[in-house]
């Protein structure tokens, strides 16, 4: 039973670090199971004389620490599970210690560790301070110098900024120097060593300047990292473009690591990516891949300005760089994909993750005011949330004035670590408004609900909107403020004819109407349009104009919304008893009258093909019961299915690929519609569709149509999904990544015996749950991902989630937090299920030597 209580750390109790670092110079004598590292720190006083010098240090072996030369005794310093102390220090000094670490033992893959025989480093947020002693805090900016030295086996040694010095070594070792001439924090630093293929290019800056690109991959990996090149070079050219940032070294590297606890790191010159998230090819990786990798590459390019050039002053400011930086990613994404499929999925994935988040007990401000373990609040609310609030400052203040602000935070704050207080003033400063009641979106956690009523005159010709806001009370936040919500409304007519272009209400108290006058004929209103705020609206929209908008309303988002809200209506009306089966027939007639539309995007009817998630539809009830929402969507599913059968077959078959694979938004849109057919037959297994369906998979000549197939067969079950798992095991078994996608298959099995399943996978020779691609494909694609059997009545899927949490905790507190989430929402499901969930969240907070991270989570779902 656990007796200690961490203490939390509050936004309120920051105060700078009272010395400056001047200087980094490190030393790496690699050895993966003794490295040594010798640190030399300029540093200054900056704050109160005679305060004593602290040092954040974890899980090293000190050998030696003296200040400008001398060597410093026991009793001039104390040395503790936190770090270094030394009690007297003068007001400038040079301070150098040597340690001793052990990387091949460093399992939760934070600090200085070993993936696939390599040296590798992550530092953000808080593992510099297990290579070194050092102020491991963002606002400590210093410019660093790395010597490392290894094996020659080790035949690159890499790190930040720019390559002074290489070259051999007696006892067949070599060396290099690098020298990052900008200041940053350590979490910034990066190390890789080892033995890689790379794939060279260059870019032409927009001042002429020429810059080196080099992405580092496994030996025979390199085809691979083509196309992340290739989208390294797109993102370079737009956010010159897009925002007239240019890069400042004259070096940019990637390197590719299959062990990563992220998707990527923004480290200076040096990103180091989640393997998944940088290699493709079209045998190996699917669209989604693609999109991802061409999305994340871009992300990490872009935290050079917003992250690295300028970074956070502490850990609650971390929105000031994700946010922004998920902003201009999605941006990016936009340009590359098409603006509405590109906001329909970004949407989509908000919703999932981030609104599940503000439902539930872990809801958190996108600045939040304190944490243990800041390694827990990498979530949602911070980068998707946080990119919202961008997105509204944008559409509040216009595209102008918004890059007028960017231009003046940019100008005004380079080089520096700041606050959000500081970013949201160059908006006031640059727009001339005063956007004090902006920041409470940072402060106020929960997602706010929005109701739109109207009425309309028809002799007056003039109709009235009526807005109001409310948010609900969230831990530690029982009463809420109104916020300024951007609303974008459009009106048709009752045949789908624009009656009022988009126009933005300012919805900024808790309610307001407004009055439009020359409103010619009865409105069908469109609300919300490119989803301007991240709130759950309510209207009083009647389903008959609903349908309105899924056949003609000109903003695709809100075209797509209509048809899931009136999927929504449908599945949940039948989960409660209540179904209407005249509806559901019309509905699927009203989606086969989109899909024969030659002027939508194939992209864009894919999505309208997909019902909401059933993730998505326990958020609009409540109590949840998982069996019936899921017997529900599934109905719905086949009355498409027969409904549109001949149609569905049709598409599938005039869809099929032929010639050579183009990873580009149209041919993956081509790819998305049939594999979206393709799923959608299954729901209606006879014998013509399953012998369709097992053709798309054993016919497919790139790794999207054969997952397609593959999930499409699982969802079928039997022996032709059994035969079809083996072949693709048998076939990919020696792949990682690909392996990964088959374990994620299984994972989301909807049969009966699904536990079982994912049970016995966890003992198959290929899963290892140290890698963490392995176990997020496996553990979270069954928690997250297949909720009908999660919510098992017997509690098994519960039971299976807390072992597996407790199980990889011991090594890997990081990856075991993120896993706790499914039974955070424990008080929103059927009372029987609630039960079961909160005895596994009790199991886990008393668990004996429980991490700080699992054990911040688990209590704040409990409490």
């Amino acid at each position: 039973m656990r007796t200690d209580t961490p203490q939390p750390v509050r936004l309120s109790d920051y105060r700078p670090f009272p010395f400056t670092i001047e200087t980094t110079a490190l030393e790496f004598q690699l050895e993966p199971s003794a490295t040594r590292v010798k640190t030399s720190l300029a540093i200054k006083r900056s704050g109160d004389a005679g305060e004593p010098l602290f040092l954040n240090g974890e899980r090293l072996q000190l050998i030696s620490a003296a200040i400008d030369g001398q060597a410093l005794s026991a009793n001039e310093y104390r040395l503790d599970g936190e770090g270094l102390t030394i009690h007297h220090v003068p007001d400038s000094f040079t301070l150098t210690t040597e340690v001793e670490i052990d990387p091949s033992a460093n399992k939760a893959l934070m600090g200085l560790y070993m993936s696939g025989g390599r040296f590798c480093t992550q530092c953000e947020a808080e593992g510099f301070r297990t290579i070194t002693f050092f102020p491991d805090r963002p606002d400590v900016l210093s410019r660093f110098t790395a010597r490392i030295e290894a094996d020659r086996a080790f035949a690159h040694l890499l790190s930040n900024g720019n390559l002074l010095e290489s070259g051999e070594l007696p006892d067949g070792r070599h060396f290099a120097v690098w020298n990052d001439p900008f200041p940053k924090p350590a979490y910034l630093f990066a190390l890789v060593a080892g033995e890689l293929d790379v794939l060279e290019d260059s870019f032409v800056t927009m001042s002429g300047r020429t810059v080196a690109l080099k992405v580092f991959v496994d030996p025979g990996q390199a085809p691979r990292a083509a196309y992340a090149l290739d989208a390294l070079k797109r993102s370079m050219k737009w956010d010159e473009e897009a925002f007239g940032r240019e890069y400042d070294l004259d070096l940019f590297m990637i390197v590719a690591v299959r062990d990563f606890n992220f998707g990527a790191m923004e480290n200076k010159g040096l990103n180091i990516f989640n393997s998944s998230l940088l290699l493709a090819q079209p045998e190996t990786a699917t669209d989604m891949d693609y999109e991802r990798i061409e999305s994340v590459v871009a992300h990490e390019y872009f935290h050079n300005w917003t992250g690295n050039r300028i970074t956070c002053r502490d850990w609650f400011q971390l929105c000031l760089k994700e946010g922004l930086t998920v902003f201009r990613d999605q941006s990016f994404s936009a340009d590359m994909r098409g603006e509405a499929v590109q906001r329909i999925k970004d949407v989509k994935a908000l919703r999932a993750r981030q609104f599940a988040e503000d439902a539930g007990p872990l809801a958190h401000p996108v600045r939040p005011s304190s944490y243990l373990k800041i390694d827990n609040f990498y979530t949602a609310t911070i980068y998707e949330k946080g990119s919202e609030l961008i997105r509204m400052l944008k559409t509040i203040l216009g595209a102008d004035a918004f890059r007028r602000s960017l231009d003046l935070y940019f100008e005004r704050h380079d080089g520096e670590a700041t606050t959000v207080e500081a970013f949201i003033a160059c908006f006031a400063d640059a727009s001339g408004r005063d956007m004090s009641d902006f920041f409470a979106w940072y402060e106020q956690a929960g997602t706010p609900a929005v109701s739109l009523t109207h009425a309309y005159d028809e002799a007056a010709k003039a109709l009235e909107i009526t807005l109001t806001q409310s948010t609900a009370p969230t831990n530690g936040q029982p009463t809420k403020r109104p916020l300024p919500i951007p609303v974008t409304i459009g009106l048709l007519d009752g045949e789908g004819e624009v009656l009022r272009d988009s126009e933005v209400v300012l919805l900024d108290t808790a309610s307001k109407t407004v009055r439009w006058e020359g409103v010619e004929r009865a409105p069908v209103i469109s609300a919300l349009r490119g989803f301007s705020a991240p709130v759950n609206l309510d209207t009083d929209t009647r389903p008959v104009d609903r349908y309105v908008q899924f056949a003609a309303d000109p903003d695709l988002f809100n075209r797509w919304e209509a048809g899931q809200t009136l999927a929504r209506e449908l599945i949940l009306g039948r989960a409660a008893d209540a179904p209407d089966e005249v509806n559901e027939e019309r509905y699927a007639d009203a989606l086969g009258k989109a899909l024969v539309d030659e002027a939508s995007d194939p992209a864009f009817k894919a999505l309208l093909l997909a019902l909401p998630s059933e993730g998505d539809l326990s958020l609009a009830v409540e109590p949840v019961d998982p069996a019936a929402i899921h017997a529900a969507r599934d109905h719905l599913k086949t009355v498409i299915a027969v409904h549109l059968g001949e149609l569905l077959r049709r598409l599938h078959g005039d869809l099929q690929s032929g010639g050579e694979f183009s990873p580009d938004a149209r041919a993956a849109g081509k790819r998305a519609l049939r594999n979206a057919c393709c799923d959608l037959l299954a729901a209606d297994p006879h014998a013509v569709n399953v012998e369709r369906v097992v053709g798309h998979f054993e016919s497919a000549a790139n790794m999207t149509d054969a997952m397609g197939g593959l999930s499409a067969l699982v969802a079928i079950g039997g022996a032709p999904a059994e035969k079809a798992l083996a072949a693709f095991h048998a076939r990919w078994r020696h792949e990682p990544l690909v392996l990964d996608k088959w374990f994620a298959a299984q994972a989301r099995d909807p049969g009966e015996g699904a536990i079982g399943r994912i049970l016995a996978l966890t003992a198959h020779p290929d899963f290892d749950a140290g890698n963490p691609n392995r176990l997020r494909a496996l553990v979270q694609g069954f928690s997250s991902g297949n909720p009908a059997r999660f919510h098992d009545e017997s509690g098994a899927g519960y039971r299976f989630l807390a072992d597996q949490i407790l199980a990889v905790d011991g090594f890997n507190p990081m990856t075991a937090a993120r896993l706790v989430e499914p039974l955070g929402a424990w008080r929103r499901y059927v009372p029987a299920l609630g039960a079961l969930m909160r005895e596994q969240l009790e199991r886990i907070r008393g668990h004996e030597g429980l991490s700080k991270n699992v054990l911040e989570l688990a209590s704040r779902a409990l409490d």
